[in-house]
């Protein structure tokens, strides 16, 4: 995997905080969803906003903007809660290899290319498989599935 990460502006993690508040308390905004992940180091549960995207049945999270904390922390944890506090699911998680991400990039980019078109290495909804595929390494995709908990 190449390793990306684009670090938020400040503007972007206030924005993220705020809608992270609201996923917390149910409310989504355009299939926005709270993961909740225990950290590498700390052990402490680490929420995060995400976009949950379903392809086929299958529920999918995206880390456009590269190698992030919580996606390390998703691959070394391999459980997740996804969900408001208060009704939140567990899900076991599975690391995409890069030829099945275009795909799910595609998908995810049709959606949500309005709110992450200034970090996904130059992508966009008209991106085809051949520039997809160049860029899957740096973009983690994680499956999720239900959780045997």
């Amino acid at each position: 995997m190449t390793t990306r990460y684009q670090t938020p502006t400040r503007t972007a993690r206030a924005a993220n905080t705020a809608v992270r508040w609201l996923a917390e308390l149910g409310i989504s905004i355009s299939g926005t969803r709270v993961l909740r992940v225990r950290g590498r180091k700390t052990g402490k549960l680490r929420p995060v906003v995400v976009n949950l995207l379903t392809v086929d049945g299958v529920d999918y999270v995206v880390s456009p903007r590269g190698d992030t904390q919580w996606a390390r922390n998703v691959r070394a944890a391999g459980v997740v809660d996804v969900g408001p506090r208060w009704r939140s699911e567990n899900a076991t998680v599975s690391e995409l290899a890069d030829d099945a991400k275009p795909k799910v990039l595609s998908r995810y980019l049709a959606k949500w290319y309005w709110q992450v078109k200034g970090y996904v290495g130059g992508l966009t909804p008209q991106s085809g498989y051949d520039e997809l595929r160049a860029a899957a390494s740096s973009i983690p995709v994680f499956a999720l599935g239900k959780a045997d908990c």
